[in-house]
């Protein structure tokens, strides 16, 4: 197992293709948006014999604030420590533990998320959003509609 850092280390290709069709967060959304996104983080991936087999990215100004995102590892690789390997490797980079606030958002990773320091927020109630979790199903549509129309 290998772990690698940085944008240009990643398959674009295959963290583009989980994220369009596997990911739940993320359906349908764009390959520039996806090549944007990593382009503008802190990337982390692990490989098995040369294939990208989990990925993550924190979006970050690297002294304040970090938000983990994207995170998955594929699923005939699930079971095997890779997202502690990987989710170990990027607590320890220096400039993770200077951070004031590390956020993330999980549907079901929970358990694993705490191993690592992360807790619900104390104060929640001053946590806002704007949420649009069909804006990449959204575009794919009205593209489709431009076309056809």
């Amino acid at each position: 197992m290998e772990i690698k850092t940085g944008a240009a280390q990643m398959d674009l290709a295959a963290i583009h293709q989980f994220l369009q069709n596997d990911s739940y967060w993320a359906k349908g959304i764009d390959f520039d948006i996806v090549k944007a996104s990593l382009e503008n983080s802190f990337c982390i991936g692990v490989f098995l014999d040369n294939k990208q087999v989990a990925f993550a990215r924190v979006i970050t100004d690297y002294h304040t604030f970090g938000w983990v995102a994207d995170v998955f590892v594929l699923p005939d690789y699930r079971g095997r420590g890779i997202s502690k390997s990987m989710m170990g490797f990027l607590t320890d980079q220096p400039w993770v533990g200077k951070l004031r606030r590390f956020m993330l958002s999980t549907r079901d990773a929970h358990e694993l998320y705490r191993g690592y320091g992360f807790r619900s927020p104390g104060n929640a109630a001053s946590i806002m959003e704007v949420h649009r979790p069909d804006v990449y199903l959204k575009r794919t549509s009205e593209e489709a509609s431009h076309v056809s129309g």
